[in-house]
């Protein structure tokens, strides 16, 4: 399992010109499963999320977590980070996990943020989406639960 976290000042995303969540300070983190993921990748990506210490303290330093500082949290589905780009130019989506488990390991993943953190919204699985952020720093973060 892949998250791509990003520290944001705000955050929202729109499905069909709708916006569907929109959050405040906090993590806009792109999931991606990938096949074979299990809940122990489920499991390590939470914690990991819920624990990165990649907001600033009083002196600068990036020294808590979000629920340190009380952030909110934005969740959108994104199968692409599981694309091979090795061989030629057309991505490949292989590593993708099947749809239907796919979605299964993100209403999981979501459900588990929200008994943890005071605010979570979510874009839309399987839709075209516009995601639209402020980073803040920048600081953006993979997290990969094989590596």
């Amino acid at each position: 399992m892949k998250a791509l976290l990003q520290r944001v000042s705000e955050a929202s995303v729109e499905v069909e010109g709708r916006r569907v969540g929109s959050i405040g300070k906090g993590l806009l983190i792109l999931l991606c499963a990938e096949r074979g993921d299990t809940d122990k990748d489920l499991s390590y990506i939470l914690r990991k999320v819920l624990n990165l210490r990649i907001f600033e303290d009083q002196t600068g330093k990036m020294n808590l977590s979000v629920n340190n500082i009380g952030g909110e949290i934005l969740v959108v589905p994104q199968f692409t980070l599981a694309a091979r780009v090795k061989k030629g130019n057309r991505p490949s989506f292989d590593d993708a996990e099947a749809p239907q488990r796919a979605e299964d390991l993100f209403n999981r993943f979501v459900e588990a943020l929200t008994s943890e953190v005071t605010k979570v919204e979510t874009g839309r699985f399987g839709r075209h989406m516009k995601v639209s952020l402020l980073n803040d720093g920048p600081v953006t973060i993979m997290v990969d639960s094989r590596l």
